[in-house]
């Protein structure tokens, strides 16, 4: 029996063998391999016929490099490791992207950027040809990924819609809107100490949530309530919230910025012994796996993830293939849904 990198194990099967096997030339195989015309159903039949009996699998690489092609689309997530793992809204982007990109027969690369180690990494990555075009997650105005793109002229679509990408293509919520109708809806309950627990403000939903909630408060907006936090995230919910408490301890509404951020909120809430929602009302943003795993299950925005990497993945597609869009930007329904928590 050969090793392991011994010199018997088995070759590779080339365009030659195919030929040999069907008995027609390298060029008619090349032909049918890169789908054009000119082969008769005969040649065809025999050289498909061949390629099984061979086991040829096409070197993608190669034919890249003579169609100027990779039918590869990478999805950069600017996060850190761990927010990719704990927020299923990325998940629910990349698989909405991946089924739109499989029924058009493109391979999703998923690119992560959690420091400026790897935007470097990818900002050479992505000038190496080994991709058509990119959806963005996540971007933050001023961002290196986003400069790169552009200086490479790659077929582009943004989650999202930081205020420096120009006239690129993006698809998004209405951050702003849904915020301030939430947060109108906290206020109803009668609350008269709402404070929120703000993540993200460096990016352009994290600011515009934080709008939004000033929209709704009014007069009755005090930035003494407003607790900013790095990231949508469990943790700095909890952190926030126990922060929130120790200066307003008469808090008795919150709209934390994400599901995951108002979850982590509801259990500091809870082990500060304050009831949700008799002592304290919660809502949150986005409608995930977050939102039913809260005791109360929590009132939230439905933000839909799956649609937004689909519309993404479509916007890059359609500038692959020359069609002009109707409008630089797409703006998806983001309605509240309204439970126990508040």
């Amino acid at each position: 029996m050969g090793r392991v990198g011994s010199t018997d194990r088995r070759r590779r099967a080339t365009v030659k063998d195919v030929a040999t096997e069907a008995g027609v030339s390298r060029g008619t195989v090349s032909r049918v391999l890169n789908g054009q015309p000119y082969v008769s159903e005969e040649a065809r039949e025999a050289i498909e016929a061949a390629i099984a009996k061979v086991g040829f699998v096409p070197n993608r690489a190669a034919r890249s490099l003579v169609m100027q092609s990779s039918q590869a689309i990478g999805l950069i997530v600017h996060e850190p490791h761990s927010l990719f793992v704990e927020d299923p809204n990325i998940g629910s982007i990349l698989l909405g992207a991946n089924a739109a990109l499989s029924e058009a027969d493109y391979q999703l690369s998923c690119l992560i950027a959690d420091g400026p180690r790897d935007i470097e990494r990818l900002s050479r990555y992505l000038s190496g040809g080994l991709i058509d075009g990119v959806i963005i997650v996540s971007a933050r105005e001023g961002d290196p990924i986003t400069r790169a793109v552009a200086d490479l002229r790659l077929p582009a679509a943004f989650v999202g819609h930081p205020g420096d990408i120009g006239d690129a293509a993006y698809v998004a919520i209405d951050n702003r809107g849904a915020a301030r109708e939430i947060s109108s809806r906290l206020v109803e309950t009668g609350r008269r100490r709402i404070g929120m627990i703000a993540a993200a403000l460096d990016r352009d939903s994290g600011s515009d949530r934080l709008a939004g909630f000033n929209d709704a408060l009014g007069d009755r907006f005090d930035p003494e309530l407003v607790q900013p936090v790095p990231l949508y995230s469990y943790s700095d919910g909890q952190a926030g919230m126990r922060r929130l408490l120790e200066r307003a301890p008469d808090v008795d509404g919150i709209f934390a910025s994400s599901d995951a951020v108002a979850a982590g909120a509801m259990d500091a809430l809870q082990a500060a012994g304050r009831s949700v929602p008799v002592d304290v009302g919660v809502v949150g943003f986005d409608d995930s796996s977050w939102a039913l795993r809260c005791d109360p299950p929590l009132s939230t925005v439905h933000q839909p993830a799956d649609q937004l990497g689909r519309a993404a993945a479509e916007l890059v597609l359609r500038q692959l293939r020359g069609e002009e869009r109707e409008t630089r930007g797409r703006v998806l329904d983001c309605p509240v849904v309204w439970r126990e928590s508040a």
